[in-house]
């Protein structure tokens, strides 16, 4: 059996993963650059908060297997990963 940190995850990542493909889909559909760009845009949301929140799905998950220094490296990780990708 798997551990619900682990299905919760996977959860995530399959409902981004068919937002994705949905977005994807919509924008064939309107067929539209200006429209495409308004899709994508919203995709750019939906990323970073998959990423924050399966990562703390996991690290919820961890608590009683990894230290608070750990964490903090963690956090810090993310944090210059979305730092990163702003404009």
């Amino acid at each position: 059996m798997w551990e619900k940190a682990i299905m919760g995850m996977a959860a995530l990542r399959v409902f981004s993963g068919s937002l994705e493909i949905l977005a994807a889909l919509l924008i064939l559909k309107v067929n539209q650059v200006e429209k495409a760009l308004l899709i994508n845009s919203g995709l750019a949301i939906v990323g970073p908060l998959v990423l924050l929140t399966s990562t703390a799905v996991g690290l919820l998950g961890m608590t009683d297997r990894i230290s608070f220094a750990k964490i903090g490296w963690i956090l810090l990780g993310i944090s210059c990963i979305l730092i990163g990708v702003r404009k």
